[in-house]
């Protein structure tokens, strides 16, 4: 299992911490998603056929930008 951890901007409250979960959550070979918003970080730890390329474009198409 690979792990992968992202700085991400604008991560403000609940409603957006689950939506980017949720996005997440459903890309195939997603294990498991923390979002911590005190440090506006993503972990995010997935298996093939997942990629860290996907990962990150899914949490840009939630309208946040990784760093």
């Amino acid at each position: 299992m690979k792990k992968e951890h992202y700085n991400v901007n604008g991560l403000a409250n609940e409603e957006m911490k689950t939506q980017v979960k949720n996005a997440l959550d459903k890309i195939e070979g997603v294990n498991n998603v923390c979002v911590d918003l005190a440090r506006g970080t993503v972990e995010v730890a997935y298996n093939n056929p997942a990629t860290s390329q996907e990962i990150k474009k899914c949490i840009e198409n939630t309208g946040h930008e990784v760093e």
